[in-house]
């Protein structure tokens, strides 16, 4: 056995004192879905409702086993990471300063409030992550207060890995396959690193977040252009140097990205059908076995549902986005002529199972015709086919707008 193993058991008995390890449950649903043995290991259950405070455990734990005058223990987080920070400083009774964007929503700020108690100091600062991340390490710096890393750190990596120890004792050993989020790497950087070549591995990015794919390319951490912030929990901009350096040895096909449109229909459907809550990120490892369906047939399979904060002010967004990417809802522009009866004639060619979702109408008295926004909802998504060769049929203009980026920001 590994040192590295060896410490993260330890650090896992240590966790028994704080929390209860979290449940490795058998999903029925899935499993007969993919004839496999699908079990889902539920991080979204712990106090924190993510595996985020295992980490933090490990790393404080390890500061204040020094000893000393215990320092004040900084972050930047606008979520899971700031409230696993804030409940462990209640727990060791020390001092804690949590950094937040200012654009944080307030269910977050709260939480994270809640669970630190008069041990903790929540600072709002900046817009943007960059600008809050900046703002707390310059604190540390005039402070000497401790920064504590999201991910790239040893200690934090090793709290993680935590989850496999827990996986492995239920068990009675390992998986056939592992399947786990993957965003700035602490958790998927200390699984792998017990696991070793123990069990087969996938690591699973949003498409809009995929460092760890782009450094396996590029052999080396690279900044994302772009990231589209959707599944915040796994949105990272840069894959850290230490856990990069624990999963340079895989092979870009054990990456998968997952597009944060059909996220939302694999979170709609746990919610709907298994009365599991799951954020983004949560759901990511869930929704990657829509790809790997021939890969696990008959496999004993372990899915990391890594966090369940979500706020439910989002469903709506979560619901129009998976309705989009099913093709049951779709928007169109529409060429209306400006005479009587016209709309009525549209209306008509709407079928049993059409509904109009949205409709917005600008009548300009000097044009023949106007412009309709609209949305459309259907059971099934082949009935749009009928529907548009109607529309086409009875000289209705239209433009399908539901892909476009640029439009659908400004109008839907």
């Amino acid at each position: 056995m590994s040192d590295f193993q060896q410490n993260a058991q330890a650090a896992e008995a240590a966790m028994r004192g704080v929390f209860d390890a979290t449940p490795l449950q058998r999903n029925e649903h899935l499993s007969e879905r993919y004839d496999a043995n699908i079990l889902l290991k539920r991080e979204d259950l712990t106090p924190v409702r993510s595996y985020k405070l295992r980490g933090a455990f490990n790393a404080m734990r390890k500061v204040l086993a020094r000893g000393g005058d215990a320092p004040t223990f900084v972050c930047a987080s606008a979520g899971n990471h700031a409230q696993g920070v804030a409940f462990m400083c209640r727990h060791f009774g020390v001092e804690g300063v949590i950094f937040m964007p200012v654009t944080t929503p307030q269910q977050k700020i709260g939480k994270t409030c809640i669970f630190g108690g008069d041990n903790i100091r929540v600072e709002l600062t900046g817009d943007y992550f960059d600008v809050t991340l900046a703002a707390a390490q310059q604190y540390c710096a005039q402070t000497g207060g401790h920064f504590l890393s999201p991910f790239d750190d040893e200690d934090v990596i090793e709290g993680q890995a935590s989850v496999m120890v827990e996986v492995e004792r239920d068990l009675g050993g390992m998986p056939d396959h592992i399947v786990m989020p993957v965003g700035g790497g602490g958790l998927s950087a200390g699984v792998t690193s017990y696991i070793g070549d123990r069990a087969e591995i996938t690591l699973v990015e949003p498409q809009g977040g995929a460092c760890l794919q782009a450094a396996l390319l590029a052999g080396t951490p690279v900044r994302l252009d772009y990231v589209n912030t959707f599944a915040d929990g796994a949105a990272v901009a840069q894959i850290g140097a230490r856990t990069f350096a624990r999963l340079a040895h895989l092979d870009p096909g054990q990456v998968v990205t997952i597009n944060e449109d059909r996220l939302c229909t694999t979170m709609i459907e746990m919610l709907n059908i298994e009365g599991i809550v799951l954020e983004p990120a949560g759901a990511l490892a869930v929704d990657a076995l829509k790809d790997m369906r021939n890969r696990i047939r008959g496999k004993t399979v372990v899915c990391v549902t890594s966090g369940g904060n979500f706020d439910f002010e989002r469903l709506p967004e979560v619901k129009e986005r998976a309705q989009r990417h099913s093709g049951v809802k779709k928007y169109f522009i529409l060429r209306m002529p400006q005479r009587p009866g016209a709309l009525k004639d549209f209306l008509n060619l709407l079928g049993p199972e059409d509904d109009i979702a949205r409709f917005e109408y600008l009548k300009k008295s000097a044009r023949n015709f106007g412009s309709v926004l609209i949305g459309i909802e259907t059971s099934r998504a082949e009935n749009f086919t009928r529907l548009l060769a109607a529309f086409t049929a009875a000289g209705f203009e239209h433009r399908d707008i539901t892909d476009d980026g640029v439009l659908a920001e400004f109008l839907i």
